[in-house]
């Protein structure tokens, strides 16, 4: 009776010690989250509800963005980057996995790293980059319109193109992130599957669609998710476009490349006006929170809120 009691104790005593060890190293990143995270953002919160000159509680800084048509703007902006961005990079990461997986050979890690470049690239440079490939003047896009006997862009410098260039840079640096993933997804699918399918006569489109297509669901609302939240929060690319004369000024020109980060970044941090633009980041927390729930309950049938 005693050596049950005894083998107890020692046993309670090193599951004691194992999560005491576990929460000592737990208890750095814990505290790391909580100052770098957790509490500026609370603070934040805080700060959109007072002003400059007040600490008293306020909804003026709500009522001002509320009635603020540059912020509505980049409101119109960041969706129009969602809308266009997120299905784009997902579809051509799809193509870019599926002709890779077809291909023959021994080349398919070769072309994976090459599409994958662009990702692990520093976006300042990539951004730099396209900026001189779409200067008007000694830009190699406009070049090979003149080529083609096809009437130059402004592309950064225009409001109908900007947008649109800005977008094509994000698609094509994510587009790489968005192949890795499927192809990942696509190595696990069961090969009984297709098997089945040929042996029941099915053409490539059918076998896409009723076997690649749902068994790829997880991956889709995984990259659905991630490419929304970090759409909804562009900023290096339209920074490192448009800041400066080529393109007209920062989320220029006439505000038809800013997003609410950078509207963000210009109340808080050029007009040193921090409460009001805390206000808008409490606005922009709401909207990735109501997208990010929205996506769950479109995308992922399997999950239950």
């Amino acid at each position: 009776m005693k050596s049950k009691e005894t083998t107890a104790k020692r046993t309670f005593s090193l599951q004691t010690k194992k999560a005491l060890i576990a929460y000592s190293f737990l208890f750095i990143p814990v505290l790391f989250y909580l100052a770098i995270r957790i509490i500026p953002a609370f603070q934040a919160f805080l700060m959109s509800f007072t002003t400059s000159s007040s600490s008293v509680f306020t909804l003026a800084n709500y009522h001002k963005l509320i009635q603020d048509e540059v912020f509505w703007k980049s409101v119109k902006n960041t969706i129009l980057y969602v809308i266009i961005v997120v299905p784009l990079q997902m579809l051509f990461g799809l193509m870019l996995a599926l002709a890779i997986e077809r291909m023959g050979g021994k080349l398919k890690w070769f072309y994976r790293i090459v599409f994958f470049l662009p990702y692990m690239t520093s976006i300042v440079a990539i951004s730099w980059v396209w900026r001189l490939l779409y200067d008007p003047n000694s830009g190699i896009l406009n070049e090979i319109l003149v080529k083609l006997h096809l009437p130059t862009q402004e592309w950064l410098g225009s409001p109908s193109t900007a947008l649109i260039s800005i977008s094509v840079v994000i698609i094509w640096q994510m587009m790489g992130f968005c192949m890795l993933l499927f192809t990942a997804g696509l190595q696990v699918i069961p090969r009984q599957y297709y098997e089945a399918a040929d042996i029941d006569g099915a053409t490539k489109w059918q076998t896409f669609w009723h076997i690649t297509f749902p068994m790829l669901n997880p991956t889709i609302v995984f990259l659905a998710i991630i490419g929304v939240i970090q759409t909804l929060q562009t900023f290096t690319q339209i920074a490192n476009l448009t800041g400066g004369s080529s393109g007209g000024g920062l989320g220029g020109p006439l505000n038809s490349t800013m997003s609410v980060v950078v509207y963000m970044y210009n109340e808080g941090f050029r007009q040193y006006n921090l409460h009001y633009a805390a206000a808008s980041t409490v606005f922009l927390f709401i909207l990735i929170l109501i997208v990010t729930l929205i996506q769950f309950r479109t995308f992922n049938k399997n999950y239950k809120l």
